[in-house]
């Protein structure tokens, strides 16, 4: 299952975030791919507000991995950019951030390829000539969920 939006712009695409957030519901395996700039970021500070934070979001690149607790949510958001190999992951301890009752939005999966749980959602951000466009694929059955639950909440709302 496929679906693709347009993000005109940043307000866009933090609002889409949101709504991408109440879809997730506060658990799952999302991969974020996309070139520098591409507003990977963005869209996880958008799924953050989601679960209440107002706070800044910036990218974890020299930390690797930023968690938030927010209620009875945790949210991790990785940016593997700068590991220099998968294993790094286990040094930090991130197995035991990839529970089943967490959220993890992971920048540059590809980096931590072998060692990541599979994605539950796979989203694709392209720079384009008039803002951003999303591209998300379901990789489980859960993201299958997730994609319906956040297609009725776009549909509800236009892009």
């Amino acid at each position: 299952m496929n679906a693709s939006y347009l993000l005109h712009d940043e307000t866009e695409q933090i609002a889409f975030g949101q709504m991408l957030g109440q879809a997730l519901e506060g658990r799952g395996q999302v991969h974020l791919q996309g070139e520098l700039g591409a507003g990977k970021t963005t869209l996880a500070r958008g799924i953050l507000r989601a679960y209440g934070h107002q706070g800044a979001v910036k990218s974890p690149t020299y930390t690797l991995v930023e968690p938030y607790q927010l209620d009875s949510i945790r949210v991790n958001h990785f940016d593997l950019y700068r590991l220099g190999d998968p294993e790094e992951l286990e040094f930090i301890g991130a197995r035991d951030l990839f529970e089943e009752n967490s959220l993890n939005l992971i920048e540059w999966p590809v980096r931590g390829q072998g060692w990541l749980p599979a994605a539950d959602l796979i989203i694709i951000l392209c720079v384009i000539d008039v803002g951003r466009e999303a591209r998300l694929t379901a990789n489980s059955t859960y993201g299958e969920t997730v994609l319906a639950r956040l297609d009725a909440l776009v549909s509800a709302r236009s892009f």
